[in-house]
């Protein structure tokens, strides 16, 4: 029977080995090389932007220096409401190698699949429509692509920070900034250990085109059942990432300056619904994971352990609590100094395990160590948030960007029993906003039509 020094010792160890054992492996992650001769070129990738508005500031800076990067094409697919609108920013633009496609209803899924017949190239790259790209990004994504085994390439992320911001912009910009920072900390961390990662994000990721045009994967992709009863059209680069993992794909990661891609998140209230959409997304995808796909347990036991398994066991406010009272427990027959010097010690790491994964960021914005409180109490916070989007996960709302929740009765949709067990085609019904469309599998891809 475990003593109370031993739950002490065991839950210390399951908490702080992760911690410990990450920092090893990021100090010792290296990005792949671009090769001096390489096969493949920035002529050889199509990126795709899935975007609702179709025009607007931030979309002409994304679509710029991504052209810097010489790339042969850019399909942009909007929504039939604004296709004009981007018809008309491209034109101003004055460049041939965009190229506009609609879809009648905003979903992410069905604008990515509804590029895919018009590529040409071997790589596809899909970015969301508020990133930045440094000029030299698409040779270090294409590098770890020399290898026939890799199927698809993550990039390191940045917060872009805003200029003159108020003190609430202030705070939630660091929250967002020590996200991405973690983010990149377990990425390069898992690719070292076992070469998984949390996600390939669907900010900016490389995929082999083949890959993305079989009909087995589309088939996939459009008709995921979550739980069973439910069509889920959300989470796009989970189940994407779930794929290559499933079908023997290695996946990549860069970790490098030049392979740094900087994107806007929420500095407002609205903060908080962007993280209830990021938590019911882990939920959906890691339980999927674990207990349906099942894969990770084998072929990426320890970022099954470093991530994926946090999503059910990870309450910081909890843990951390337990600790103290097993500590005050276990140590009650220990002199008082020797009680005193043991706690100090204790709650002296507590302290820094809070930050040395983000040491990074603090090393490029010191002025943000005066934060370090708020990052903590949200820390604990966080498992609210959390256990919300745990009794919520039948929500898919964005509930933070303009029209972007125009398709959210799509997003997850009762499940038609005909239409499952038919297999090649589905039609969105029952709770579904689209009722009078239909999608059907010709050649290699999907085609949604009005009826």
């Amino acid at each position: 029977m475990f003593s109370a020094f031993n739950l002490f010792v065991s839950l210390f160890l399951y908490r702080y080995l992760r911690l410990v054992v990450n920092l090893f492996a990021f100090s010792r992650l290296r990005p792949i090389p671009i090769p001096d001769i390489p096969r493949l070129t920035s002529q050889d990738v199509t990126v795709v932007i899935p975007s609702i508005e179709g025009d607007g500031e931030v979309l002409w800076e994304t679509i710029r220096s991504i052209l810097a990067t010489e790339p042969f094409e850019i399909i942009l697919v909007t929504i039939d409401a604004h296709l004009t609108r981007a018809e008309l920013m491209i034109k101003h633009m004055c460049t041939s190698k965009v190229r506009i496609r609609s879809v009648s209803y905003p979903n992410k899924r069905r604008q990515m699949v509804h590029a895919l017949p018009d590529i040409r190239t071997d790589i596809t790259v899909f970015a969301d429509d508020d990133v930045l790209w440094p000029p030299k990004l698409l040779p270090w994504m294409l590098a770890p692509l020399e290898d026939e085994s890799y199927g698809g390439v993550g990039t390191n992320q940045r917060l872009r920070r805003a200029e003159a911001p108020t003190l609430q912009q202030r705070v939630y910009g660091y929250l967002n900034a020590l996200y991405l920072e973690r983010r990149n900390f377990d990425c390069a961390s898992c690719m070292y250990m076992d070469g998984g990662l949390p996600c390939l994000s669907g900010r900016t990721v490389a995929y082999r085109s083949n890959i993305l045009k079989d009909k087995a994967f589309i088939e996939g992709f459009t008709q995921e059942v979550w739980l069973g009863r439910y069509q889920l059209n959300a989470d796009d680069d989970n189940f994407i990432t779930r794929w290559l993992v499933s079908h023997d794909k290695k996946i990549g990661y860069q970790y490098h300056k030049e392979a740094e891609i900087l994107t806007t998140l929420e500095d407002n209230p609205n903060f908080v619904k962007q993280c209830l959409r990021w938590s019911r997304s882990n939920w959906r995808s890691n339980i999927t994971s674990m207990f349906c796909d099942r894969h990770v347990w084998r072929k990426q036991p320890w970022s099954t352990y470093a991530v994926y398994q946090t999503t059910l066991l990870q309450w910081a406010f909890v843990w951390d609590c337990l600790l103290l009272y097993l500590y005050h427990t276990s140590t009650s027959a220990w002199s008082y100094d020797a009680r005193m010097l043991g706690l100090v010690t204790l709650l002296s790491w507590m302290l820094m395990s809070k930050f040395l994964k983000l040491l990074g960021h603090y090393i490029r914005h010191p002025v943000d160590f005066l934060l370090l409180p708020v990052s903590i109490i949200f820390g604990y916070l966080h498992g609210l948030i959390k256990a919300k989007a745990m009794i919520s996960l039948n929500v898919t709302a964005w509930g933070t960007r303009d029209g972007a929740d125009d398709d959210d009765g799509s997003r997850m949709i009762r499940v038609n029993r005909k239409q499952q067990e038919a297999g090649n085609t589905f039609s969105i019904l029952e709770t579904s906003s689209y009722p009078n469309e239909k999608c059907e599998y010709q050649p290699n891809f999907l085609r949604c039509t009005t009826v």
